[in-house]
């Protein structure tokens, strides 16, 4: 998925006129049909260094300024090279934290009814959501992918995301050996996130 990063970096230093949105060869992940773009949408796929992918939605109706985050550090490559630190089977998987990269992110309101915010995405099996500490607007970049139903979180936390295709993935890391700190003890880091456009099949 680097590879359109770098055409859309050399059209930016170039100056290519008519460099209009860049879109990648159409791949297939569990029957669903997308190509990769230098355009902020609301899919993104999670690449792993062994090449295994998830594939997110995005709900900005529902927390939006959850997703703009997001999105901007996503846009930034922030998540390349993170690891799921934390991973506990038959609960979620979490990633997103890149201090140990040099790299950290702004915290945000928490879009969550306990902080006063109407989010009434429920932490079902493949929600995304952002992990945060005891404070309400501590969160930033680290985030979850519920493995297995978890609603007594809804309410507590700012969910923002679903996933479309990948929870074979999920599973399959959320089942590793780890420390007692539930950190995998073979690290399992990401390659990239990058925006995609789902596309028809006829497309």
């Amino acid at each position: 998925m680097k590879k359109l990063k770098i055409v859309i970096l050399l059209c930016m230093i170039l100056g290519v006129s008519g460099c209009k949105e860049k879109l990648g060869d159409i791949e297939t992940i569990e029957n669903i049909s997308y190509r990769e773009t230098d355009k902020k949408t609301n899919n993104v796929l999670i690449e792993l260094e062994d090449d295994r992918k998830i594939l997110i939605e995005l709900y900005p109706d529902i927390a939006p300024k959850t997703v703009a985050n997001f999105k901007s550090l996503v846009a930034k490559d922030f998540y390349d090279d993170v690891i799921f630190h934390r991973v506990i089977n038959n609960f979620m998987i979490q990633t997103g934290d890149a201090t140990s990269l040099g790299r950290s992110a702004k915290t945000i309101e928490g879009e969550f009814s306990q902080n006063g915010f109407d989010n009434n995405l429920s932490h079902e099996r493949g929600v995304v959501s952002m992990a945060r500490a005891n404070d309400m607007n501590s969160a930033s970049s680290q985030f979850f992918i519920v493995q297995a139903d978890s609603t007594y979180l809804d309410g507590a936390y700012a969910a923002f995301g679903k996933v479309l295709a990948g929870l074979d993935v999920v599973d399959a890391i959320a089942k590793v050996a780890t420390d007692i700190n539930d950190k995998p003890l073979k690290d399992i880091k990401i390659d990239s996130i990058d925006f995609v456009k789902v596309v028809d099949n006829n497309e």
